[in-house]
This record gives structure tokens, C-alpha cells and sequence, in this order.
């Protein structure tokens, strides 16, 4: 091969000293440099976030009621992805003084800007899924929920006939939903 014979061609332990030594001195040196707004702090960066719960009152709702207003009906909070901070889980449904209209189920959570309204970050179930919810709780992290719903549409309104037990837990990044066991359930949807 061309150029085997020239020295610069055939590295010595001391070429590769001196590789390391210039690289270490770079990344010494990187270690200085820092922003000018960096502080140190002992902090976790969970704990530095808002940890109030997100009041659903402050939310707008992608529900249409129509001339009705919005209600939330149930509410409960918790750490439900493990970050650190506090969401909300509301349900919300159109107001009516007769029958059941259907639930929706919206987890909320806070910006970092404490004076900003509360964000929705997942619908669990949605009003057109045509189900009401009975029970909602918050425990570990885990959102339990008992649905009613109808088997057909000759089942009067008022009457729901079909009940269903079921549990969203934070997995893989996003909200997977699974139904508790048919023992604590009488029918299933």
C-alpha cells in the first residue's frame, strides 16, 4: 500500500496519549461553560411542579349540550402517571331533569403556568360511546369506574340495563384501559 512508510501513517502509544489527553482537556473544559441563567439546585424537578389538583370548573368541555348547560358530576384526584404531580379525573354530562344522558370521562392536568386553565391530556370515554357513569375513584394511580349503558334502544332512557366495572391505568405512556373481573359485575357491554 502507498504511504505504509511515512511515520504519521503508523500510530504510536504516544499518538494515542496524546488523542486522549486533548480529548479529556475538551470535555474539562465543556464543563465550565454553562448557561447564564443555570443554577444549582437540590430540587427534584417533580417536586418544582404545580402539585395543586386542576379544578375542572376552569375547563372547557369538547361536549355540545345544546341550550343545556355543562355539569361535572364526579371528580377525583391523583398521581396518575407517576410524575410527581396531581391530575384530575372529571366526568361531565349534559344537564337534564329526566333520564341518564351519557358521561364523559376527561383526565385534567396544570400547566406549569399556575394562572393558565387546566388542560385536558385524555379522553377516557367519550359522551358518544352513549354510557353513564356510576362510581369514579382514584387509587394508586389506578381510575375506577362502574358504566351503565342499554342493550337496546327499546330500553327506556331512564332504565339503563347493561353494567360494566372498568380500570384505566398509566401504561407505556398513555392510558390503557382493562374490565375488572365478571364477578364484580352483573352484565357486561
Amino acid at each position: 500500500m502507498a504511504g505504509q512508510d511515512l511515520l504519521h501513517t503508523q500510530p504510536r502509544p504516544v499518538h494515542w496519549l496524546a488523542t486522549a489527553t486533548a480529548i479529556s482537556a475538551v470535555v474539562a473544559a465543556a464543563s465550565f461553560v454553562q448557561p447564564p441563567d443555570a443554577k444549582a439546585t437540590t430540587t427534584p424537578v417533580a417536586a418544582a411542579r404545580p402539585t395543586a389538583a386542576p379544578d375542572p370548573g376552569k375547563v372547557t368541555f369538547p361536549v355540545d349540550c345544546g341550550p343545556n348547560r355543562l355539569d361535572v358530576v364526579k371528580k377525583a384526584s391523583g398521581d396518575l402517571d407517576g410524575d410527581g404531580t396531581t391530575e384530575t379525573v372529571a366526568v361531565v354530562r349534559c344537564h337534564s331533569q329526566t333520564g341518564t344522558p351519557p358521561s364523559g370521562v376527561y383526565v385534567l392536568a396544570q400547566p406549569s403556568d399556575p394562572k393558565a386553565a387546566p388542560r385536558i391530556v385524555a379522553t377516557l370515554l367519550d359522551p358518544a360511546r352513549r354510557r353513564t357513569v356510576q362510581t369514579l375513584t382514584v387509587d394508586n394511580g389506578a381510575i375506577s369506574a362502574a358504566l351503565l349503558g342499554y342493550s337496546t334502544l327499546d330500553v327506556p332512557r331512564c332504565c339503563p340495563d347493561v353494567h360494566r366495572s372498568v380500570k384505566w391505568q398509566w401504561k407505556g405512556g398513555k392510558f390503557v384501559q382493562s374490565e375488572l373481573p365478571a364477578a364484580m359485575r352483573t352484565q357486561g357491554l
